[in-house]
Order: C-alpha cells, then sequence, then structure tokens
C-alpha cells in the first residue's frame, strides 16, 4: 500500500518513520518493528513508530535524514512493508551471552551502526554487552578496522603525520593547543581532529570555536596541514569513522566508556587521519576514566599492541589526573590561559609541565630532537615565540583573528568569587564537581562560562578570601552554577591538625 509522505524537519539518531497507529495494527505491525520504505528507484529499512495524532491515516512522517536519503519531496508518495530485523542484532545478543564475534559479524555490527538501522535500545544494548563482556585483541582489531572502512580517510602525499590525544576525564586539559603549534613550528605535520564534549566541560573543537571554525573539509585539513603544519579542527565535521560518533551518543546516558570501545575508537579515527607516529596521554586519577597505574599500563600495552597491528608507532604517557590542568576550565578561559603560556607569561605549571612533555615526545619521535631532549627542544620552540607565531597562522587559517591574544579574550559577563569557609589548605578536588559547576554555568554552548581556581590542591587558603571565580554569560544561570557549587563544593579544605587522639571532648 501506497502512504503519502509528511516530513518531518527533524535529524532523527536512526533512521525511523512514523505511521498512524490504525495503518501500522493494519499490517501487524509494532513500535520498533522494521519496515522496508521503497520510493520510485530507492529503498530503505527504518525503524517504525505509531501515533494517532501526528499523522492521519495513509500518511506516513519522514524524518529529514531518511528523506534526503530517499530524495523525496512533500506530497510524495511511498511504499511500506514489513522486514526483520538487522542481523546484527543477534550477534549483539551473542557478545550478550560472553561469546566471541566473527570479523565479519563485527563488520555487519559497525554498518548498521553507521547506516543508523539500529535503535538507541539496540545500541545500548552493544554498548552494555562490551562493556561487560569485554573484547580480545583481535575483536579490537576486527572493531578498528570496520570503523575505519565506515568513512572516508585522510591521505597525504610527503612527509609522515604525527598526531596525540588524551583518554580524557581531567578539566582543563587544554594541551591540544600549545602541543599542536610547538609540533607544527618544529616542521612536523600535525592534522589533529578533535572532539566535542560528550561529558566534559568543554572539549578542544568547543574551545577552539570561540575564536575560529572548526568544521574543516577534508580537503582543507589537508592542504592547511600541508602549507602551515597543523590544523586543530572537529573530527565531527568530516567522515572519519563515524560510527564512533553514533556510539558516543549512545554511551553518553548510560554514563560508561566501554574498554574495547575506547581502544578502537581512537586508534581508528588516528588510522583515518594517516597517523604514523602517535603519543597517548592517559591521565589516572581517582576520578579520571582510568582509576591507576596498573589500568593505565593496561591501556598502555593495548594501545602500543593496537597501533603496531596498523603500522603506526605508539608511545604513552601516564599522567596526573588528580585535579585539573592549569587553573582554568570553559571555553573562552581556557583559550586565554594557553595563549598566557605561548606568549611567556608565567603559566601554570602543570599546564606547562604537561604541554612540553607530550610534545617532547613527539619531537623525538620525529627525529626533530634527541632521546630525553625533547622537553628542552619545545620549551625552545615556545620561549622563542615561534609557536605563538605558529597558533596564530593556523587561527588565521581558519578564519580567526591573526594577530590573537589573551588580552583580546573576553570572558564571560557575569562572575562571582566563592569565598573560603575557614582557614586552612586545599586538601582535594573534585573535578566531576568542577565539571557539573562549569556545565551549569553554560559550557559549552555558552563560550564564556567557566570556572578559575585560585588555588590546587596543597595550597594554603584564608577564611573569606575567594577559592575560585565562576563566570557565566547570563546572569539565571551564573545563580544555577553558584547554587550547584555551593551544594557539592568542588574542593575539600582542611586544617593541618586533621585528628586528635585521644578526643578530649569525649573523655
Amino acid at each position: 500500500m501506497s502512504y503519502k509522505v509528511k516530513p518531518i524537519d527533524i535529524n532523527a539518531s536512526h533512521v525511523s518513520v512514523i505511521m498512524n497507529a490504525e495503518d501500522a495494527n493494519g499490517l501487524g505491525l509494532s513500535r520498533t518493528d522494521r519496515v522496508k520504505v521503497m520510493a520510485r528507484d530507492r529503498s530503505i529499512v527504518a525503524i517504525l513508530d505509531s501515533t494517532r495524532t501526528i499523522v492521519e491515516p495513509g500518511e506516513v512522517a519522514i524524518f529529514k535524514n531518511t528523506y534526503d536519503s530517499l530524495a523525496l519531496k512533500e506530497g510524495d508518495q511511498v511504499k511500506i512493508f514489513p522486514t526483520e530485523k538487522p542481523k546484527s542484532v543477534e550477534y549483539i545478543k551473542k557478545k550478550m551471552m560472553g561469546d566471541e564475534l566473527s570479523t565479519k559479524e563485527i563488520n555487519l555490527i559497525i554498518k548498521d551502526i553507521s547506516d543508523n538501522n539500529l535503535s538507541d535500545i539496540e545500541l545500548s544494548a552493544y554498548v552494555t554487552a562490551i562493556m561487560i563482556r569485554d573484547m580480545n585483541m583481535r575483536e579490537v582489531e576486527d572493531l578498528t578496522r570496520a570503523m575505519v572502512e565506515s568513512g572516508t580517510r585522510l591521505d597525504f602525499d610527503n612527509k609522515p603525520i604525527f598526531d596525540f590525544h588524551s583518554v580524557g576525564g581531567v578539566p582543563g586539559n587544554k594541551i591540544t593547543l600549545i602541543i599542536v603549534p610547538i609540533v607544527a613550528a618544529a616542521g612536523l605535520l600535525i592534522p589533529k581532529t578533535s572532539s566535542r564534549a560528550i561529558s566534559s566541560a568543554c572539549g578542544t573543537a568547543d574551545i577552539l570555536e570561540a575564536i575560529c571554525r572548526v568544521d574543516l573539509s577534508i580537503e582543507e585539513i589537508k592542504s592547511q596541514t600541508e602549507s602551515i603544519g597543523g590544523t586543530i579542527a572537529w573530527g565531527g565535521a568530516v567522515n572519519i569513522a563515524p560510527a564512533d560518533d553514533i556510539i558516543i551518543h549512545a554511551e553518553y546516558p548510560l554514563g560508561i566508556d566501554p574498554y574495547p570501545q575506547v581502544l578502537a575508537s581512537v586508534m581508528a579515527k588516528k588510522v583515518a587521519g594517516g597517523a604514523k607516529f602517535l603519543v597517548m596521554d592517559i591521565p589516572i586519577g581517582e576520578e579520571s576514566k582510568v582509576r591507576d597505574k596498573e589500568y593505565g599500563r593496561r591501556y598502555a600495552r593495548d594501545f602500543i599492541d593496537l597501533g603496531h597491528r596498523f603500522g603506526i608507532k605508539v608511545e604513552c604517557a601516564i599522567t596526573y589526573g588528580d585535579q585539573p590542568v592549569g587553573n582554568a576550565i570553559g571555553p573562552t578561559l581556557e583559550i586565554k590561559e594557553a595563549l598566557e603560556c605561548l606568549e611567556g607569561h608565567d603559566g601554570p605549571k602543570s599546564l606547562l609541565s604537561k604541554s612540553l612533555s607530550l610534545a617532547g615526545i613527539i619531537l623525538e619521535m620525529g627525529s626533530v630532537a634527541l632521546p630525553g631532549q625533547g622537553a628542552q627542544v619545545a620549551k625552545r620552540i615556545l620561549d622563542s615565540g615561534a609557536a605563538l607565531k605558529k597558533f596564530r597562522e593556523i587561527i588565521k587559517a581558519q578564519g580567526g583573528d591573526g594577530e590573537i591574544s589573551s588580552s583580546k579574550i573576553m570572558l564571560g559577563q557575569f562572575y562571582e568569587d566563592i569565598l573560603a569557609p575557614q582557614d586552612g589548605y586545599i586538601h582535594r578536588i573534585f573535578n566531576r564537581r568542577i565539571v557539573k559547576i562549569v556545565r551549569a554555568a553554560g559550557s559549552p554552548f555558552e563560550k564564556g562560562a567557566g570556572l578559575y581556581l585560585y588555588g590546587k590542591q596543597g595550597d594554603k587558603i584564608e577564611k573569606g578570601k575567594p577559592i575560585f571565580r565562576i563566570y557565566s554569560d547570563s546572569q539565571s544561570k551564573l545563580n544555577t552554577a553558584k547554587a550547584v557549587a555551593l551544594e557539592y563544593p568542588p574542593l575539600d579544605i582542611e586544617g593541618m591538625l586533621l585528628e586528635r587522639i585521644p578526643n578530649i571532648h569525649t573523655i
């Protein structure tokens, strides 16, 4: 039977259509059943939803992404037939039972994910299955390869490509803004594709977007890298390992990050990006993604192994992740802090040390520095002003101000200092609470939102003095963020006397 098309100007997370409940019942269909939608010489398998009000009998509502793929226009007629669920659903069930998946099965799962053929429930089942059941390295290799082949690849003609990536989980990790210009200024090619925030306060792409374009095409990334030496672009703007972004959005509501998926997601984007040398930053800490050194070393071994399978030389750095990198968290705050370091101001030691150490490893891999001398060479490049010049070249090429400076960065116009309730020392900083506060202030969408720490672990504080400042682009969100900060204090303050034994008040 034919149905009149009613377009819906929304991109659904999967391929789906909506029928009137009366029509669906007539075909013996229920919600989440699969249907084949045929329009002239094109067809697609979609997930069914039903309604008694949105569409009339004889109509079918089709979301924009499905509508475009079928080249439909309003008023067109389509035919709808019942069809079976994708075979990949059975393979997901197989992994849920703890069985090993074959290469063919993994390929089909990733194809169906890339084609948006799986429902949100089925995607959740997939990420939960590999979270609980894990994968061996043969499966992870196949998963990586399938993700690479699902999208496009960057190919460079001349020099080898260098890259780095952080497993994440630490606020304020703005090292990309310093590492990329140092490496590019040293004459190496580093086309850095970065992510947006999923559960963090802001991703590198969210940060840089405040001052220039990050939605570069494949051609722009290649051209800019070959002419300038580096790019800092949003990976989601190009069709590199597209299944990864879909999987990430399934992981976020569950708050999980399956180990095999982390390995495959990172390596797939590096393989597709043409990398031959890769440095992995693995922060460890109680509130980081990686809890301790033993777990960090496992990641390192497996990243090195996986890189070897794809012809990429991988070196890993296990870094400190129990508190933010630097003092600034939030898009414009982080740009300003990174620029201050590039300009030669006295920046936070944690930010400078981490950036120079990781940049140094890349310089050693690229034979720009002798073994063990990379950090010193990176510092010389930074101190010379060459990294700042290169950063400005990158920003200008991406449509920003080629004379950008820290003094030009505008922070959120609404701000408030939170004062220390007592004398003492900062005993602990809660990374997740900081992220919660910064997101409440409007980050990553509102670029002026953020939090600035006046002290770090071990620093002495005085009652009534500011311990951190919250920024926002609106007064209402500032008030919300302040309420969150008061309910979930991001700092634990203690005096030097922790306990008295015996306690005279109990005698």
